[in-house]
């Protein structure tokens, strides 16, 4: 009798050899046609999809398909330091662009007031863009900053990118330190269709407090990142 872990691994193991010999930027057969192929139900071939797609082999999108994906370049980073995106990219040669962007001021609400310590129903600047790599979206970003950090003009005048470059090169706001809490969501309606992703799909989220020397809460960011193309990692030391 052919146990159920068996088929699976089966179905992960004919799926990864399809991948591999499928051409980057190629499209798979439909879904009906492929659970067919492989002989197995769709639910089963979406589960393990699924898996490959969190990994950063496979996009699906919306009426369209099924894409196969080989990265030429992973984002390998520790933790240890605060550096851009923008930095990380320079660091293993590859060039990074900026895609949609929105500024625009926002009335704070019940949660970023008490994060940034304002009150509430005061403005902050919203910072959101798309981050393309090899001319696809690889991460979705938002910072959102007192109005008295940073101007609509100056991030509309100077902005590449990354909202931590334009305030590191200036030396009015002396930066000290960031909190970050790290987590999995599955994307959103609005951020699947800025990544050009399925709704629910995992993404790496972090979410920061960036502070001044003085203590002060400069920005507070989410930055969603798209398995498989990136890699974190940490050094710890060993006991207490």
């Amino acid at each position: 009798m052919i146990r159920e872990n068996d088929v699976s691994r089966s179905l992960h193991e004919q799926l990864s050899i399809l991948i591999s010999e499928t051409e980057s930027g190629d499209r798979l057969p439909s879904e009906p046609r492929l659970a067919e192929d492989l002989g197995v139900s769709r639910p089963s071939l979406r589960e393990a999809m699924m898996t490959f797609e969190t990994r950063g082999l496979l996009q699906r999108k919306q009426g369209v398909g099924t894409f196969v994906i080989h990265p030429d370049n992973v984002f390998d980073s520790g933790l240890d330091s605060l550096i851009s995106l923008e930095t990380m990219a320079d660091q293993i040669g590859l060039e990074v662009s900026m895609g949609d962007l929105e500024v625009c001021r926002q009335v704070l609400d019940c949660e970023l007031s008490e994060k940034l310590g304002l009150p509430k129903d005061e403005e902050i600047l919203k910072v959101s863009r798309v981050i393309l790599a090899e001319d696809r979206p690889i991460a979705f970003l938002e910072d959102n900053l007192p109005v008295d950090v940073i101007s609509e003009e100056e991030v509309k005048e100077h902005f590449t990118g990354s909202v931590l470059d334009l305030l590191i090169k200036r030396d009015d706001i002396p930066l000290a330190s960031s909190r970050c809490d790290i987590s999995a969501i599955g994307a959103t309606p609005e951020i699947a269709r800025a990544l050009d992703i399925q709704r629910h799909v995992p993404l790496l989220v972090f979410s920061s407090m960036l502070y001044s020397s003085r203590g002060r809460i400069i920005d507070s960011s989410f930055s969603y990142f798209i398995p498989g193309i990136f890699h974190f990692h940490i050094v710890r030391r060993v006991g207490a």
